[in-house]
């Protein structure tokens, strides 16, 4: 890639931006034009911690008020899929959603519920990712996920392969909903990230990789009860080897970070990210170009008001 195109794949930055791996950690220099002006449509930020990052992103958004009302009754779905531990970058950053429920509780919420539909043991990934600790330590509630009981019954009548699917009560009952992937890499759908998050809050997944996996993705997200923010946490990525990630040989430290109440935006702008740790051109990761054919949301972030933050 030359030096030209190099620089426009970060335009999601803002950034004069160069990647040296070293040791498999990122180390990148850039400056960035923070300016903006309107109704900000999707947030990036570069070079913080987790939660510092989320305070910065959710003051540019408007506040968690914005979005969390008083007496809510609120999920924050991460991802805790793997025994993994937070080095390891297979699940969400504990220091990330522990920061988002504060706030939340902050806002008023009357309770915050964490969970996810694991693939290893969920008493194994509740407890080594470090996010049953830090979700009951900010006072939430971390439900388990594993068994048929929990799980009802929504049509899909927007989806094209996904017709319908069995979606965990949390979700179904609560007030408002918050996406909160990490960003890695993923053998058969090439990147998991916002989209691919919802996968965690349904039952039966075999349908997915049996059929069309990147369509059933996008199927999925127009459940109609919606995300009412989407948050990727990359400030560790897997980038080989996902989802699950063999050792820290497989994880770079990009520390990025992106929010949107758009999922296909966010995931695109996570991507072009992505593209730059590893070479993953947009048109690899098929369910955001499906996503936007069921009007999820837009590929067009060159369009969007986008804030950009250095830390």
């Amino acid at each position: 890639m030359n030096r030209r195109n190099f620089l426009r794949t970060l335009a999601i930055s803002g950034a004069a931006f160069s990647l040296k791996l070293n040791s498999g950690m990122d180390v990148f220099a850039q400056t960035i034009d923070a300016s903006s002006s309107g109704p900000i449509n999707l947030v990036a930020v570069l070079g913080g911690e987790p939660d510092e990052m989320f305070k910065k992103a959710i003051a540019e958004m408007g506040g968690i008020s914005k979005f969390i009302k008083q007496g809510d009754k609120v999920v924050v779905k991460p991802n805790i899929g793997w025994d993994k531990t937070p080095e390891l970058a297979g699940n969400t950053n504990p220091k990330l959603v522990s920061e988002i429920i504060h706030q939340c509780f902050e806002a008023g919420a009357k309770e915050v519920t964490v969970f996810d539909h694991t693939c290893d043991d969920w008493v194994q990934a509740y407890k080594n990712s470090g996010i049953e600790a830090a979700a009951k330590a900010a006072g939430a509630k971390v439900v388990p996920a594993h068994e048929e009981i929990y799980y009802r019954s929504v049509s899909l009548p927007q989806g094209k392969r996904l017709k319908e699917t069995k979606i965990h009560q949390a979700i179904l009952d609560c007030d408002t909903w918050i996406n909160v992937p990490v960003l890695k890499h993923h053998g058969g759908a090439n990147l998991t990230i916002s989209m691919k998050n919802l996968m965690g809050i349904i039952w039966d997944r075999r349908i997915f990789h049996s059929s069309d996996l990147q369509q059933c993705i996008a199927d999925v997200c127009t459940l109609d009860k919606k995300p009412v923010l989407n948050i990727v946490d990359a400030y560790r990525v897997v980038k080989t080897n996902g989802p699950r990630g063999r050792s820290e040989a497989d994880v770079v430290q990009p520390k990025g970070f992106f929010m949107s109440q758009d999922i296909v935006a966010v995931d695109t702008a996570a991507a072009k990210f992505f593209n730059q740790i590893r070479e993953m051109p947009l048109d690899h990761v098929k369910h955001l170009a499906n996503g936007q054919d069921l009007n999820l949301g837009t590929m067009d972030i060159d369009n969007l008001n986008v804030k950009r933050i250095r830390m």
